[in-house]
């Protein structure tokens, strides 16, 4: 066996693998597990079961269902030994488990006759579900895609991630600003997550460095100052209809001597869980505010604690035993999902070199052909930065790594363009301004075998601006990968009326094969079709406004265009220049410069969270949340232009908004969004996009056509060359009357009761500011959006427009992501 062979226990018994028990294949088979779940799982009879306690049996009768193919899958194979992808994501975006699940396994008829049996309406099940805040945003529920596909496809996959035991908070709104309450999303018990933990890793920081003598070789090891456990939780993750299981593998921390019980028995309580407390820090929460010493330091402590676990855990757990590892590459692409996972690029050198005791340019070879890094911003600060200070205290072996990673980088660069200092300090991973800090997007570059953007504008920015200099270094490593949606959820689950006018049009099949949705095209010139069409959007809308009616005292007129816009608050989104167009049309009214008869009757709604440090988001938060108050509530505009703002968005509001929406706002200003994944539900759903060209909206705008598309503001290059003749936002509110009596209307107090000072910061930061140009967009858009009204008013023709939409949007399926990244990236194959 060779010396860099993996040394691991192995179970191969084949009754080690077997089901426990038999899924359920009827109704009365569902019915005899889901009482026994009540009686033996639960403790309680259907007769004194409450709605959680029958959430939790139909939750582990699935469960079961699933299992038994999971563990098939895990025995075939570790049989075959298929090149897995490992696919490293801070943030995993789920939604809500069980109906996923039900679909998956056609278990959902199955299920609701059998509650049904048993005297129990699924819909009071399903409002028991608590969805996991895992994620963020965006980059969250496209790792939560992007599993979902590689299981329907039947790719070897894992996930991993973090069991954060608090996720992305719960947001509420207190005299109309954004306060954050924890998301405690584990307190009546997680049924479809399971833990191992005799599977556990061991995670260590801080401590030293020694060299030693290895036979005449000299090596180093690292002498860690403490450690903690991570322990794997599996959750399932299903194929549609294949029988398929993969795993999405979450770590939650533990104190590797959790309880000291001579310090307690002195009577120090809180020093004898001290450890405790400490270690299970690294998982309590998602995104820890990092604007003091202390939350920075608990992000790379969080970043590094599941790489590394994660790592371990394939090497030591998934690889077979005596496997060598000089054939990794063979068996494993680790997908880097941002730069929070890049510090495993220097984990594996160290695993490699320090513990199995391959040289360094071995392991380098191997190294270099495992990882691929997907970049996912074009804003400089959203490039992650390390301070050396804090890298080399945490982890000071993984510093030296890089050091020496980044020497011989600088070499290969000056190998190639010479001594030009410029260059090699724009390059170097290490930078020396504003403080020495590690470029973690660099590391990521330098290591990966391929870089990829996420849409083909944003991977175009990459190469020619972003990270031009390495691209001109090595071309063949950049490629892009656009972005996808996975059809079960966004579709087959979030608008079933118009999956099943789909499955009549085209017959089964569509959901794994998204392109067939161009055969809709010829219905879109059917009268009857588009008739149809537009109940099924206008049925959505009535359920909206019920969800909204319980869940936070807002109504939907199903009469009026749906304008959404949901997404993370951000700037660069661009929120404020929709609430700009709000008060223009408000103030239009009330100065009597507009008659409210003339207003195209229009419900905006907004869902959107902001970062808690970030002051100028919460600000606009705040702001809209004002606006909304003050022309909900005046009568002169008559109910025609109203504005919702349900707090805490989430995957399960926006399965209920995004299949009602009418027109998706799209408005960042060019050459800022990646790509966006928001853009691509709603099309898909038959809104359609008033949007700049940016991200994937040059892609959809492209696909739908320029006639079914509201297109407005400076494209990238216009944008970069108004910044290069200086870029004045007060000309652009002199020169525009409209702009100018909307941004004074919020000067003067009107949405604060009159106390000019509340939304004075967001009015000097347009008006001296403005870094993201809402200003210079402003006539443009409000120009696209009488466009919108225009259309809005001959609904034949905006239905027609809307089908185009969703039969040309099949490009936008996370299963033609999941196809580019296996051919372009990852070269690995499903295993059937």
């Amino acid at each position: 066996m060779s010396d860099n062979a993996v040394h691991a226990p192995r179970v191969t018994h084949p009754l080690a693998l077997a089901p426990v028990m038999a899924p359920p294949a009827s109704v009365d088979g569902f019915v005899k597990q889901f009482l026994q779940h009540l009686n033996f799982s639960q403790g309680v009879t259907l007769s004194t079961s409450d709605v959680n306690d029958r959430y939790l049996a139909l939750a582990g009768t699935v469960r079961d269902y699933l299992m038994a193919r999971w563990l098939d899958d895990r025995a075939r194979q570790a049989e075959q030994q298929a090149k897995t992808v490992c696919y490293l994501s801070a943030e995993f975006l789920l939604g809500r488990q069980l109906d996923n699940n039900l679909l998956a396994a056609r278990l959902t008829e199955i299920a609701e006759e059998a509650l049904a049996q048993c005297g129990t309406d699924m819909d009071d099940l399903r409002a028991v579900e608590v969805e996991p805040g895992l994620g963020n945003g965006g980059l969250g529920r496209l790792a939560a895609c992007f599993v979902d596909s590689l299981a329907t496809m039947s790719v070897p996959a894992i996930g991993y991630g973090i069991r954060y035991e608090y996720g992305i908070f719960r947001q509420t709104f207190v005299d109309g600003q954004q306060v954050e309450q924890p998301d405690a999303w584990l307190q009546m018990g997680s049924p479809w997550d399971f833990p191992h933990p005799e599977a556990a890793q061991t995670v260590s920081f801080g401590g030293r460095t020694e060299t030693y003598d290895d036979g005449g070789t000299t090596r180093t090891r690292w002498v860690p100052e403490w450690s903690v456990l991570a322990v794997p939780y599996n959750m399932m993750v299903p194929g549609y209809h294949n029988g398929r299981v993969n795993t999405l593998r979450l770590w939650r921390a533990v104190a590797t001597e959790a309880f000291d019980l001579r310090i307690f028995n002195s009577g120090d309580y809180e020093e004898a869980v001290r450890a405790q407390t400490y270690a299970e820090n690294i998982s309590k929460i998602l995104y820890p505010e990092d604007s003091t010493p202390q939350g920075k330091e608990l992000r790379l402590q969080q970043q590094y604690f599941f790489v590394a676990a994660s790592i371990a855990d394939f090497v030591e757990n998934v690889l077979p035993a005596g496997f060598d590892l000089a054939n990794l590459p063979d068996r494993v692409i680790f997908q880097l999902n941002d730069t929070h996972p890049v510090i495993g690029v220097p984990e594996l050198m160290r695993v490699l070199v320090d513990e199995k005791g391959f040289d360094w340019d071995d392991a380098w070879q191997i190294t270099s052909r495992c990882f691929a890094y997907t970049c996912h911003t074009l804003l400089p600060e959203a490039l992650e930065v390390w301070p050396v200070e804090l890298l080399g205290r945490l982890l000071p072996r993984h510093l030296e790594i890089i050091y020496r990673i980044n020497e011989e980088f600088l070499e290969l660069v000056r190998e190639r363009f010479g001594d030009d200092q410029m260059r090699i300090r724009d390059m170097s991973i290490i930078g020396e301004h504003p403080t020495r800090s590690v470029r973690m997007a660099y590391l990521a570059t330098v290591a990966g075998a391929n870089v990829n953007g996420v849409a083909a504008l944003h991977s175009q920015l990459l190469r020619d601006k972003v990270l031009r200099d390495f691209a001109e270094l090595w071309p063949e490593k950049f490629t892009n990968v656009t972005n996808g949606v996975t059809p079960r959820r966004f579709l087959r689950l979030a608008n079933p009326g118009l999956a099943d006018l789909i499955t009549e049009a085209l017959g089964a099949g569509w959901t794994v094969d998204l392109e067939r949705l161009r055969g809709l095209e010829a219905f879109a010139e059917d009268p009857e079709f588009r008739e149809r069409f537009a109940a099924v959007k206008a049925a959505n809308k009535r359920r909206l406004g019920e969800v909204l009616r319980v869940r936070d005292g807002l109504d939907v007129d199903e009469t009026h265009l749906l304008d959404v816009m949901v997404k993370r608050l951000h700037e660069y989104k661009r929120q404020m220049l929709k609430v700009l167009h709000i008060v223009s049309l408000y103030e239009g009214v009330v100065s009597g410069r507009t008659a409210v008869t003339d207003l195209q009757p229009r419900t905006v709604v907004f869902g959107a969270k902001a970062a808690p440090g970030y002051v100028m988001a919460k600000r606009i938060i705040h702001l809209i949340n004002a606006v909304a108050a003050v022309v909900n509530a005046d009568p002169r505009v008559g109910g025609r232009l109203k504005v919702l703002f349900p707090a805490n968005y989430n995957v399960t509001l926006a399965e209920r908004i995004v299949p009602a929406a009418d027109l998706s706002e799209q408005i960042s200003l060019a050459g800022k969004e990646a790509s966006g994944t928001g853009n691509m539900k709603l099309a898909l759903n038959g809104a359609l996009t008033i949007g700049t060209d940016d991200g994937a909206n040059v892609e959809i705008r492209q696909l739908v056509g320029d006639d079914n598309f509201f297109l407005f503001g400076m494209t990238e290059p216009e944008v970069e060359a108004l910044w290069a003749a200086g870029y004045r936002p007060a000309d652009f509110y002199q020169a525009d009357d409209r702009l100018r009596r909307a941004i004074d209307l919020i000067a003067s107090g009107a949405f604060s009761d009159g106390d000019r000072s509340v939304f004075e910061p967001i009015v000097s930061n347009l008006l001296y500011d403005d870094r993201f140009m809402v200003l210079a967009d402003f006539a443009s858009y409000v120009a696209a959006q009488e466009r919108v009204d225009v259309a809005y008013a001959d609904t034949d023709a905006w239905t027609r427009s809307a089908i185009l939409n969703v039969a040309r949007c099949g490009y936008f399926s996370s299963d033609r992501s999941m196809r580019d990244y296996l051919a372009r990236i990852w070269h690995a194959s499903p295993v059937v």
